[in-house]
């Protein structure tokens, strides 16, 4: 297996952390579609981002004390295999309650990509040298959502909604023949008390009573949730009400990303400027 600190090993975490991105921002151009394909409504079918969301978020309570206690890569190949089943179901669903439950389990899955990979560079990198490291990492992985709606605006032209799914399930097996050929352990430690119910609640009381950490989780949270408002109804707007195709719906979102690498690549040079001083 090649050095955790390689290059390689990068471009690997990056896409890691790009599924939550992928996931999300892929399909979008399909929304509307999938209004008239299950006979349903606006509301129904945004559920499928927001029961999503709502996955992402619990998950990332287990995924953090899980590889603590069994190791990085055990956490990484489980979440990988639970988003390739959950994507290959909503790719081959007849309704759109299936849908919305697949999803759920796909976020289950996709979760582990953010959370460990960001434990692996905590791992390998320090703590320093990790701020640095993840903040070009956040800048790598905007080819995410840029590129997603692009793509995602052609194939549901090209070749319908089901499409995206089909592409997710493609690439999350790339992702795990990489992660099971590549990827070696770097939790030396392992936390055997890492699951116990007492010591998880301890740590997230501890957290909580964080000004610091609680700051910053809020600073975070009241951004991404004016992403998330604009992500879930924009495909409605500008293919619904101005009437673009789908892929031009891709190319306009690709614009709001421009801002997101500008703010990432400042942030890597200042956390490298800044490192040390808090």
């Amino acid at each position: 297996m090649p050095r955790p600190d390689s290059l390689t090993v990068r471009v690997l975490l990056t896409a890691l952390v790009a599924f939550g991105p992928l996931s999300t921002d892929l399909y979008l151009p399909s929304l509307p579609t999938l209004v008239s394909v299950f006979d349903t409504d606006i509301a129904t079918v945004q559920l499928t981002l927001s029961v999503f969301l709502a996955g992402f978020a619990v998950s990332q309570l287990v995924y953090g004390p899980v590889s603590d206690r069994f190791g990085r890569r055990p956490a990484l190949l489980g979440g990988i295999l639970i988003y390739l089943v959950a994507s290959a179901a909503c790719a081959l669903t007849d309704d759109i309650e299936t849908l919305i439950v697949a999803r759920f389990f796909q976020a289950l899955g996709a979760c582990c990509g953010p959370v460990v990979a960001r434990a692996v560079v905590r791992d390998v990198f320090g703590r320093d040298r990790a701020a640095t490291v993840l903040a070009y990492m956040a800048m790598a992985m905007t080819l995410a959502p840029a590129a997603g709606p692009i793509l995602g605006g052609v194939l549901t032209e090209w070749f319908g909604w089901r499409s995206n799914f089909l592409l997710l399930t493609g690439f999350a097996a790339l992702i795990l023949a990489a992660t099971w050929t590549l990827m070696g352990e770097t939790n030396a430690n392992r936390d055997e008390t890492a699951l116990q119910p007492g010591r998880l609640v301890a740590n997230y009381a501890l957290l909580l009573r964080d000004r610091g950490f609680v700051g910053q989780m809020l600073t975070v949270a009241f951004a991404y949730s004016g992403i998330f408002a604009f992500i879930s109804g924009s495909s409605f707007v500008l293919i619904g009400r101005l009437h673009l195709t789908p892929a031009q719906f891709g190319g306009s979102f690709a614009a709001v990303v421009l801002g997101y690498a500008v703010g990432s690549f400042l942030a890597g040079r200042l956390s490298a400027r800044l490192a040390g001083r808090g």
